[in-house]
């Protein structure tokens, strides 16, 4: 009965987890700008930095201490990661224009000069997005508490699930840019540093305009 009940909750977490992965958002597109310096390792490297916030808020989940949690510090967080979010895009549009060519991008310097570990990323586009802490502070800490009813293996398989549809995915997405990098021709290369760079400026925007709502979401 326990093994059933831990193989579905290994299927609820990674059903949960590759819901989330496949939205777009700033981590996808920093994933990519990484992998095309990086290689495919860049991946599960990013999805290491999320998941070392993802075990901290496990643990806090479990502790209670999500009802410590206020409108004002979601909000904050909306105008600070926001804020994040737009450097981070504006520092890849800096790398895009001033591409030469793909070996001066894997030897050169960063778009991301001052962040240019993967699992600094990861965990950076996750703190920073105000989304991921929206979800795990309402459905996503529901479901820790949820399966965490049932025992503390079935939680812990939940959170095993969601991570290895975080890092199926991810790994697969550098694996497609990494392998790509020696391939792309330097027009391509910069179209697509653009688009990463566009997108994490429009998440940064976005999260700083509407910081009000946060109120409202939580």
């Amino acid at each position: 009965m326990l093994t059933i009940e831990i193989l579905e909750a290994l299927l609820l977490g990674f059903s949960v987890g590759l819901t989330g992965a496949l939205v777009p958002g700033p981590m996808l597109f920093a994933t990519i700008e990484i992998s095309l310096k990086k290689g495919w390792l860049a991946g599960p490297k990013v999805v290491f930095g999320h998941m070392l916030v993802e075990a901290v808020l496990y643990v806090l989940l479990l502790l209670g201490a999500a009802s410590l949690v206020d409108s004002g510090i979601i909000s904050g967080i909306f105008l600070v990661g926001g804020l994040s979010l737009l450097i981070f895009g504006l520092l890849t549009l800096k790398e895009a224009r001033a591409t030469v060519s793909s070996s001066q991008i894997s030897q050169g310097s960063s778009g991301l000069k001052l962040v240019s570990n993967p699992a600094l990323i990861g965990l950076i586009t996750s703190v920073s997005n105000p989304y991921f802490w929206i979800w795990w502070l309402t459905a996503g800490g529901a479901l820790v508490l949820k399966e965490y009813e049932l025992g503390i293996l079935i939680a812990m398989a939940y959170m095993l699930g969601h991570w290895a549809a975080d890092l199926g995915w991810f790994t697969a997405i550098s694996g497609s840019f990494g392998r790509g990098n020696n391939l792309l021709s330097q027009k391509m290369h910069r179209y697509i540093l653009y688009t990463c760079g566009i997108f994490l400026v429009i998440f940064g925007l976005y999260f700083m305009l509407n910081y009000n709502h946060s109120i409202k979401l939580s």
